[in-house]
């Protein structure tokens, strides 16, 4: 089995939809895949980014889904989820959320483990989702984007895991809004430049944008199970 944590460099960079996508693709690859969700904020019932991920994989909720395997915390208010947690009451354990991860690895061939927000967002007053990712080793995908501002927050994402030691597999650049060209392929050669030289085996996948509502697929992903 294989479990990669999904991250992104802010709020709004396209996690889920890059989780969804990566999914179907592992999956056209003959792969038996899930993907799970760490923490939902500001939803009610089944995590809204493992409906967005079942839509783009095209199947139906899965039982793991309904039972909350898949998402084992989902609080009301849309905020980080440390705050989001003190508001409904609730105490996040995250030996929960890797004992569900476990069992999801144990019926799967990969499993993606979709973060809330990027690394530094807080699950508790005292821990943070970067915490997390490395106390458990998981390799990470990073999703950058085509909005301006990009390159900084990109590499001070990468900079942060080679502190900590975190192994960055992926780095996927999510060409939406894709406002200008220039941007988009000078960014893109800036973290290829950074990777190369601190994460020589990080895979730089470049996501289109969605066109009419057809999903594509990352053909060029290479990913160890």
């Amino acid at each position: 089995m294989a479990v990669y944590f999904i991250s992104g460099i802010d709020t709004d960079a396209g996690k889920s939809v890059a989780t969804g996508v990566l999914a179907r693709t592992l999956s056209a690859k003959g792969l038996k895949v899930i993907t799970q969700k760490f923490v939902q904020t500001g939803c009610v019932g089944i995590s809204e980014d493992i409906l967005k991920h079942r839509e783009i994989m095209g199947i139906s909720l899965q039982e793991v889904d309904r039972d909350g395997t898949t998402c084992p915390y989902v609080m009301t208010y849309p905020a980080s989820p440390h705050l989001a947690a003190e508001i409904d009451k609730v105490d996040i354990d995250v030996e929960r959320i890797h004992q569900s991860t476990e069992k999801l690895a144990s019926l799967y061939d990969v499993v993606l483990l979709e973060g809330a927000g990027g690394l530094y967002v807080p699950v508790t007053r005292e821990y943070l989702t970067i915490d997390y990712i490395r106390d458990y080793g998981l390799p990470l995908i990073l999703v950058s984007s085509s909005k301006l501002g990009s390159i900084n927050h990109t590499l001070m994402s990468l900079e942060l895991c080679r502190l900590r030691g975190i192994n960055v597999s992926h780095v996927i650049y999510n060409d939406f809004p894709n406002d200008s060209e220039w941007i988009k392929n000078d960014s893109i050669t800036v973290i290829r430049q950074y990777t190369g030289r601190y994460f020589p085996n990080c895979q730089i996948l470049e996501l289109p944008v969605v066109q009419d509502g057809v999903w594509c697929e990352l053909n060029d992903l290479i990913i160890e199970e």
